[in-house]
């Protein structure tokens, strides 16, 4: 098990090496970037005084950015900066791209968490019972809901929630993660109020969430039910309860484990599309704003910062199996 876990870890190193290079090539081939950008509105300015041009601000920002050296120089340059623990200021914020992530990860990871949670609790007793009574009118009623789960589109789904629950209803905010008098709560009534803003976004990622893990639970829970020991445990009289948990569900857990190693980068990635219809300053918004924006230093600690995570799920991935089941065995 040491030497897969060293393996793997070298392994992940060469990736995350290779993959940040090419995140950072790619940024800097965008049609246009923050220093062009910066130079635009800076010659703008100073077009009525007679300052100096576009030409001559992009020199000088070029020179001040180090965005004269070529793609290899200036990813080694950064690499090396990473190496010494500096990821550099955001161009766009103007502070450490460390502190900015630290004010703005925490939004995504709550409404992460707790949609996992919503995830788990929902989908794997639907899947289970699905495949329990397969074929009925139960089955066929969660197999259209996860479908319609997973064929809506999330800005379609979330303006549909907004229209009855805000709207209509007038029950909830239509965005922000604040209300208007939130400074004046006590710090119960702060936490209450994020919490009531929070519904919206959390019951838009759930439904968008439930329907893979359900149609996946109930597969998966189907396969290992037509199973040889699953029919000698029902004939030596174990009751039903203790069939479907203790022998079927536990070999479910074995794809499952795969299907949720992904989980824990969406954590942190943050969910764009949600946060951005429901203005929530968490990191898929902001992230995505800094990319358009040609944050580069942004940009690059967020991607190596997914990178790892990825790597790092996988891994533990990998040596769960072996929790999960004692015949896996990793040599």
């Amino acid at each position: 098990m040491w030497k897969f876990i060293v393996r793997r870890l070298s392994l992940a190193v060469v990736i995350i090496f290779f993959g940040a290079f090419i995140i950072y090539g790619v940024m800097r081939c965008m049609p246009t970037s923050f220093v062009e950008s910066l130079a635009r509105q800076r010659a703008a300015a100073s077009a009525t005084t007679g300052g100096p041009t576009y030409q001559e601000w992009l020199t000088q920002l070029n020179e001040a950015y180090h965005m004269n050296d070529d793609v290899v120089t200036g990813y080694l340059n950064w690499l090396g900066g990473v190496a010494r623990g500096d990821f550099g200021n955001s161009w766009k914020y103007g502070i450490p791209v460390t502190e900015k992530f630290n004010q703005v990860i925490w939004y995504s990871v709550v409404l992460s968490i707790i949609t996992l949670v919503l995830e788990v609790v929902i989908c794997i007793p639907l899947g289970i019972q699905a495949a329990r009574h397969q074929y009925s009118g139960f089955d066929y009623g969660i197999t259209v809901f996860a479908m319609l789960c997973i064929s809506l589109p999330t800005f379609f789904l979330a303006t549909v929630l907004k229209y009855i629950f805000a709207v209509k209803l007038a029950w909830l905010d239509l965005y922000g993660i604040v209300g208007r008098y939130h400074e004046q709560l006590s710090q119960f009534g702060k936490i209450l109020d994020m919490a009531q803003h929070m519904i919206l976004p959390v019951l838009t990622l759930a439904m968008l969430s439930v329907g893979g893990l359900t149609r996946y639970t109930r597969t998966n829970m189907l396969e290992v039910m037509n199973a040889d020991y699953i029919r000698t445990a029902r004939a030596k009289g174990l009751s039903e309860r203790v069939v479907i948990n203790r022998h079927a569900f536990r070999n479910t857990l074995i794809p499952l484990v795969s299907y949720m190693s992904y989980l824990l980068p969406s954590l942190f990635s943050g969910a764009m599309i949600t946060e951005t219809l429901f203005q929530i300053p968490g990191i898929g918004y902001i992230s995505y704003d800094a990319m358009v924006q040609g944050d580069l230093p942004f940009t690059m600690f967020y991607s190596v910062f997914l990178l790892v995570l990825t790597q790092l799920s996988l891994m533990l991935a990998d040596i769960m199996y072996a929790v999960v089941d004692p015949r896996v065995r990793v040599n």
